[in-house]
This record gives C-alpha cells, sequence and structure tokens, in this order.
C-alpha cells in the first residue's frame, strides 16, 4: 500500500474541514455567547512584504592586532629594566638599557681605523700625483705607476670598510637602548637585571597592541553552506564584502560603542573543527578590550527581502499545524494554514500561506470559527519587529 505525504495545500483542505466540522456540531449559540449571524469584533493586521533585518551571532575572542615581541639586536649584560610591566606603553618609549660599555669601546676602536685607513688615502693619492708625470716623462717605470694606481684603489676600499665598520659600532650602541616600536600593553619581563643576553635567548618582553583591536570568530561549514544558498536563492541579502559590520556584545550584556568592519576570512576550513576563521577590526582608543576577551559579536546589515511578519498572538497551533484567521471579502473569519519560521521579537516570520493584503485576525481569534461574520478594527502597531536572531 502506498502512502503520500500530504502537500501544504492539502493541509489546508484537511484545516479547512476540520475547522468546519466543529463550526457545523455547534449550536446557533457558541460557547462564547454570540448568536449565529452576530458579528464578532476583532482587531486584525493586513499583511505587506517587507525587508526584514537578520542577526548572525557567534562567539568570539579578541586579539591584538599587532604583537610585538621585544628583542635584543646585541649581545650583552641587561642593565635595567626601565618600563613597568604591564602599563600601556608608547611608541619610542624605553623599555631597557644594555650594559654599553662594551659597544662604546667598539665605537672608539671603529673611529681609529678609519682615521688611520683615510691617513693611508692620502698618502696613496700624493704617491700616485707624483708618479704620474714621471711616468708620462718615462722617467719612472710603467710598473711604479701601475703599483700607485692599485695602492691607491686599495687605500679607498679599506676606506669604505672602516666606515662600515663605524656605522656597524654606532648601530650595536644605539641597540643597547631598547625602544618599542608600538604603543600598547606591556608583557611581564622575561629577564631581569644583570642577566646575560645572547643571540639565542634574546626575548626580553612582549607588546601587545590595542588600538584598533581583532575579533575573531569561526563559521562552521554547515551554517556557511546554508548561508550562501540563502543568498543565491535571494531569500536573505548579505552587504558587499567590505561593508560588513559587527556589534560587539561583552559579557556582561553591554554594547561596545564601536562597530566593527570584517576585513579577514580564513580561504580554507580547519580540517580539525570543520569551520573557518572570519576577523573584523574594531576601535579600541581607551584600550577597554583586551586580547583574550570573550565577546558576542553580530553581524550587521543582513536582511530577508519581501517577508511577512504577523503578532506571535495571530498565530494558533493544532494538531494539523500553524493556522491564523484571514477576514475575506464578505468580513467572514476564514482559517488560514501558515507555515513559520524564525521568532522576531514578539512576531512570527510567515515563510508560507500569506500574501501582500491579508487581513489577519490579532486579537479575538479564540472566538471564532470558520465563516463567522466579524468587524475588524485595525490593529495598532506598538513598536517595529526586532531583527531576528540567529545564535552561533
Amino acid at each position: 500500500m502506498n502512502f503520500k505525504i500530504p502537500t501544504f495545500k492539502n493541509q489546508l483542505v484537511i484545516a479547512l474541514c476540520f475547522f468546519l466540522l466543529i463550526f457545523n456540531s455547534c449550536s446557533k449559540e457558541n460557547a462564547t455567547g454570540h448568536k449565529s449571524g452576530e458579528a464578532i469584533e476583532v482587531t486584525t493586521i493586513e499583511v505587506a512584504p517587507s525587508s526584514i533585518p537578520i542577526e548572525y551571532e557567534f562567539i568570539a575572542q579578541t586579539e591584538s592586532s599587532r604583537l610585538v615581541e621585544i628583542r635584543s639586536r646585541v649581545d650583552g649584560f641587561l642593565e635595567k629594566r626601565v618600563y613597568n610591566e604591564g602599563d600601556l606603553v608608547k611608541e619610542g618609549d624605553v623599555m631597557f638599557l644594555m650594559d654599553k660599555k662594551p659597544f662604546e669601546a667598539t665605537l672608539q676602536q671603529a673611529k681609529g681605523e678609519l682615521s688611520q685607513q683615510e691617513a693611508r688615502l692620502i698618502n696613496a693619492q700624493a704617491t700616485l700625483n707624483r708618479i704620474k708625470p714621471l711616468a708620462e716623462k718615462n722617467a719612472m717605470s710603467k710598473k711604479d705607476l701601475d703599483d700607485a694606481i692599485a695602492n691607491e684603489q686599495s687605500a679607498k676600499a679599506a676606506v669604505i670598510t672602516a666606515q662600515g665598520k663605524l656605522k656597524q659600532a654606532e648601530l650595536n650602541l644605539s641597540y643597547t637602548t631598547i625602544t618599542s616600536p608600538v604603543t600598547g600593553i606591556s608583557s611581564k619581563a622575561r629577564k631581569q637585571e644583570g642577566s646575560y643576553i645572547s643571540a639565542t635567548d634574546n626575548l626580553l618582553t612582549t607588546v601587545s597592541q590595542l588600538d584598533p583591536i581583532y575579533i575573531n570568530f569561526s563559521v562552521s561549514e554547515y551554517d556557511m553552506l546554508r548561508l550562501n544558498d540563502d543568498i543565491k536563492s535571494g531569500s536573505i541579502v548579505f552587504p558587499k564584502r567590505d561593508k560588513v559590520f559587527v556589534e560587539i556584545k561583552l559579557a556582561d550584556g553591554k554594547i561596545f560603542p564601536y562597530k566593527g568592519n570584517v576585513n579577514f576570512a580564513e580561504p580554507s576550513y580547519n580540517t580539525e573543527t570543520g569551520t573557518f576563521m572570519v576577523r573584523a577590526e574594531v576601535k579600541n582608543p581607551k584600550g577597554d578590550l583586551r586580547p583574550g576577551q570573550f565577546v558576542r559579536v553580530k553581524i550587521l546589515g543582513v536582511y530577508k527581502p519581501n517577508s511577512i511578519i504577523v503578532p506571535q498572538r495571530a498565530v494558533l497551533q493544532t494538531a494539523q499545524g500553524n493556522i491564523v484567521f484571514v477576514v475575506d471579502g464578505q468580513s467572514k473569519a476564514q482559517v488560514r494554514p501558515v507555515r513559520t519560521g524564525e521568532l522576531i521579537g514578539d512576531k512570527w516570520l510567515i515563510k508560507e500561506g500569506l500574501r501582500g493584503g491579508d487581513k489577519v485576525v490579532v486579537d479575538g481569534v479564540i472566538k471564532l470559527s470558520p465563516g463567522i461574520p466579524v468587524k475588524a478594527i485595525p490593529f495598532q502597531q506598538q513598536q517595529d519587529p526586532q531583527p531576528a536572531k540567529t545564535n552561533k
């Protein structure tokens, strides 16, 4: 024997028959005290398709937009820690001082070597200037001229080398004063005064830039596929990539005063978690957000076009599914099965069963039966619907 699943239209017929049986079994005076043929006063709303905002909400974690490792560029003894651990340091602030004395001595040696090589160059140039005219008169051999030229070129090269050593000595001396390259929150010191710092062990501390700060959250593969399908089908409209903004909700429920902008999304899924990471950047001028905080983010600017919503109390649940009462052209109540979607504030999103222009009964539903005369009074909207939320 073959069984067929009732379609939405078949469900409509079943629901109508069900309510007609109830209606016919009632006496001419129904349970509410209204006599047959007497119009019942109800409030109605005329539905019209509109754009409904949708907010996708995710758990997220903050991250420094620039985490800098403060390392020593030269080997030597750490002389002093200047900053206070955990304080806000500004770009250019001195954080550590290395022992300068060995580097000052090396600088002096480099200066002396440069002076020596410059003197050799002056002597080589003078010798060449004397030999040139004599060689032109054949008073000096060609070899003597060649040797004088070579000595002069060698002296020039030695001067250039000495200048490089001097520059390197100056740089090494400057590296003994270690400053912060960014403005941010400092971490604890990894080395204390008197420690020897080597090329293989030169991490001193870290500085975390707080403004701007990053907000990282993950989107599952399932959610991403469903979102892409909804976008392609036109059931939702998503903002352009560079116009995706997020709202940040803190752990205490307060809304962070600055909106973030999504500026990066991983191109591939994480094979371990089945998600891919999305990053937003948000202003944090006062440093209220710190790296590692857990927050919630809402993606803004997403909406459902041509959507119909009705007050929650207008929808009744029956064994056959959800229904609403509508008022037809003869001012009579009729049953209309509907398929609901998200609950948006105190209103249901209607996915199927209603169309623009239908008059849906909001108050007085419990008094109605199919075909009963009604007196419709327009329903007064109290407030705009809140965006539909999708929590992740």
